[in-house]
């Protein structure tokens, strides 16, 4: 795998604490990509977001506002690529898909993203991966890579374990919301995902809330669910402020 980065400032958010975001452009195995940093501070604790199956969004951008008024640094990354961010059905089945049975070039996108990360300067030493919906997959697949994080985090993501993998290599602490009314991502999946966590003894703690549907974190749409959305980002909140300071 190969991984070149360049940069260029684009003012995009301002948050409370004065923080401003920028686009990141880098290449990985020559095809470019374009992720979003935003860090309050040189020394930031770092926040490895994966964004949903529409690609790198004003969603992602607004969630690494929320995290940067926190102290976090965010590397909100790109697995699409530089430009393609999906608006119709069959697109974004499309572009998930490949990556969902290309598993090698999923794990190098996510090293090509912590790569970025690190040459502009962020802590990729002191850093949670996290991700909503196909995010939160991608998040699986990278604490049973073996990355070397602290904890991955996953909000109303796929659970399943591929064939033929497992959790025997996960390092950090691995954090699940999930909405109990998720008929996307059923039920049967969270318990599967707990023996799968369980028995290779991996530190985790699995939330689910009732009525809450797949995507209730998605703000202004008819799946958002007010209470599970807060109750969720408090317990990261907590989880961050304990993992990473």
């Amino acid at each position: 795998m190969k991984t070149i980065i360049t940069f260029f400032l684009m003012l995009c958010v301002a948050s409370s604490a004065g923080a401003a975001g920028e686009f990141v452009s880098y290449e990985v195995d020559n095809t470019p990509y374009e992720g979003y940093l935003i860090s309050p501070s040189a020394d930031a604790p770092l926040i490895l977001m994966i964004h949903d199956w529409d690609g790198l969004t004003d969603y992602e951008i607004k969630r690494a506002g929320m995290l940067a008024d926190k102290g976090y640094a965010v590397f909100a990354a790109d697995l699409f690529g530089k430009g393609i961010r999906p608006t119709e059905l069959k697109d974004k089945q499309r572009l998930t898909g490949e990556l969902y049975n290309d598993r090698k070039k999923m794990r190098a996108l996510l090293s090509g993203a912590l790569e970025a990360a690190g040459a502009r300067g962020a802590g990729i030493h002191n850093a949670v991966a996290m991700g909503y919906c196909f995010g939160g997959a991608v998040v699986l697949e990278l604490a049973r890579s073996g990355a070397d994080l602290k904890g991955f985090v996953s909000f109303h993501g796929g659970l399943e374990t591929p064939a033929g993998q497992d959790y025997s290599e996960t390092k950090g602490f691995v954090l699940i919301f999930h909405g109990t009314a998720d008929t996307h991502i059923p039920m049967d999946q969270f318990a599967e995902l707990a023996k799968a966590l369980e028995k290779e003894t991996v530190s985790h703690e699995m939330t689910t809330y009732g009525g809450a549907p797949h995507a209730f974190t998605v703000f202004d749409t008819e799946r958002y669910r007010k209470d599970a959305d807060q109750k969720s980002w408090a317990r990261f909140m907590e989880f961050l402020d304990t993992t990473l300071r």
